[in-house]
């Protein structure tokens, strides 16, 4: 590999890369917005494992939608930034929307579950439909 290929490849993968955590920033964010409570408190000082698997879940849900951008962007830059932001605000605008139908259909309220101190089996059912919905967007970018 040329050293010009090389500092291509590695511009690209900055570029994806910033990218990628500007749009898990923005996913924290979305969370944080959905639940009552400051979300940061609730991870680093309270150590609240519900909120852990909602936000990991979340985490790995938008990387999975990225990853699929790179792939399907074949090479292009501008195309690739373009299909990874676009797909996971498409991708977390459906997460938001699943998060107001579950807490529709469910008893109790999913932001005050989220919350709660003790681990809640709803939680990972919500965060397992999180990554679901990522596999769907990605395999639709694919």
């Amino acid at each position: 590999m040329s050293a010009d290929a090389i500092l291509t490849n590695a511009y690209y993968a900055a570029a994806y890369a910033g990218v990628g955590v500007l749009l898990m920033l923005i996913s924290f964010a979305v969370i944080d917005a959905l639940t009552p409570g400051n979300l940061r408190h609730q991870l680093w000082i309270d150590r609240n494992r519900n909120a852990g698997i909602l936000v990991g879940s979340n985490l790995i849900a938008v990387a999975i939608i990225v990853t699929a951008a790179i792939a399907a962007s074949e090479g292009r830059l501008a195309v690739g930034l373009t299909y990874t932001v676009i797909y996971t605000l498409i991708g977390l605008a459906v997460m938001c929307a699943t998060f107001f139908i579950i807490d529709l259909f469910t008893p109790g309220k999913l932001g005050e579950i989220v919350i709660g101190a003790e681990s809640h089996p709803a939680v990972w059912v919500h965060g397992i439909s999180h990554v679901g919905i990522a596999v769907i967007v990605a395999a639709a970018i694919l």
